[in-house]
């Protein structure tokens, strides 16, 4: 049984960001939206002409992250942490998601996903690998709050090693998947 964290600060967050468009709401796998986000809640379950809908209002196609790009995104996520003075124990940037463990003392975990996503974003334009106006994030993201040692080494682990194959091989992914990187148009 794992001890519990006796004072109100979690030791730590685990941080989920998706890229835009990548999973949305009425997907075979079930989501979470703004009123069913509470702990226990039962996922959306899945409905084709809510995915339907929502795929019809979206602003532009999804975005996914290519070798380069998530090797920009890891920089920049690791960046924020060093000039913060945050941890991160864990991180993995996926083709259409990442995932970070993060000890962000005495701040809520929406600072540091807006970080994340604010230093990728910037990152990405800088390298001139996202010239469109709208951001490639979703909106809001995931934040777990972690609160013993045994719940951060889980995360860690799932961070690590929960994610599926590596990706540094990505012609490898790409054949495999048929995978098309589209960047939004204006």
């Amino acid at each position: 049984m794992a001890k519990w964290n006796d004072t109100d600060t979690p030791l730590a967050y685990l941080i989920t960001v998706r890229s835009y468009g990548t999973w949305l709401h009425g997907d075979e796998r079930g989501s979470i939206d703004r009123s069913m986000n509470k702990y226990g809640s039962p996922k959306i379950p899945h409905r084709p002409e809510r995915r339907n809908y929502n795929e019809s209002i979206m602003r532009s196609g999804p975005v996914y992250l290519d070798a380069p790009r998530r090797h920009v995104v890891e920089d920049a996520i690791r960046e924020v942490c060093v000039y913060r003075n945050w941890g991160l124990p864990a991180l993995n940037v996926r083709t259409n998601h990442f995932h970070a463990v993060t000890i962000t003392p005495g701040l809520k975990p929406f600072r540091a996903l807006n970080s994340f996503k604010a230093y990728a974003t910037r990152r990405m334009r800088a390298f001139g690998l996202w010239t469109s106006d709208r951001f490639p994030w979703a909106d809001k993201g995931s934040e777990r709050w972690l609160w013993t040692e045994e719940s951060v080494a889980n995360a860690c682990d799932y961070v690590i090693n929960g994610q599926g194959c590596d990706l540094n091989d990505l012609e490898t992914w790409e054949a495999l998947h048929g995978y098309e990187n589209e960047e939004p148009t204006r």
